[in-house]
């Protein structure tokens, strides 16, 4: 198993939001990429974004979408593995519409869910799950929290 982590953002405009995960990827040894996909405007070329993750040894999808943001709940019908969703400020209720989207999700269907713009958050969580299994991802969580806590 890798320590592989897929981005996926519903929009061009939700860019912006990806600079502040960078430092946390190289922080933890993340190996990442990163893609747009609308789950409305591109809804295959979503499904393939999820589909293929696994078979290319993915561990964690990181979706993340503004306003009804349905982007982390179609990415997580399509897997098995771990969602993480992040819910962006939207142009009308500053992302509290993207939170209880991605926050709801049915029985069965689960996305974990971080705070509004939480992205930096999103890669701490992804970099948690493979410490599962990776242990020099483990060893780098472990001095991330020693300094926090300095």
């Amino acid at each position: 198993m890798t320590g592989k982590v897929r981005v996926i953002f519903g929009s061009k405009s939700d860019l912006k939001y990806y600079e502040p995960m960078k430092e946390y990827f190289d922080k933890f040894g993340l190996e990442h990429d990163f893609h747009i996909s609308s789950a409305h405007r591109n809804p295959d070329k979503t499904k393939k974004l999820v589909t293929e993750a696994d078979e290319l040894g993915y561990s964690v999808l990181i979706a993340a979408a503004g306003m009804a943001a349905h982007l982390p709940g179609v990415v997580a019908a399509y897997t098995r593995l771990p969602v993480i969703g992040v819910p962006l400020t939207g142009p009308t209720l500053s992302g509290e519409d993207a939170l209880y989207s991605v926050v709801q999700m049915p029985t069965g269907i689960p996305v974990a869910t971080v705070a509004i713009n939480g992205t930096k958050n999103a890669v701490i969580l992804a970099a948690q799950i493979i410490a599962l299994f990776d242990k020099n991802v483990d060893e780098k969580l472990k001095e991330f929290r020693i300094k926090q806590s300095q």
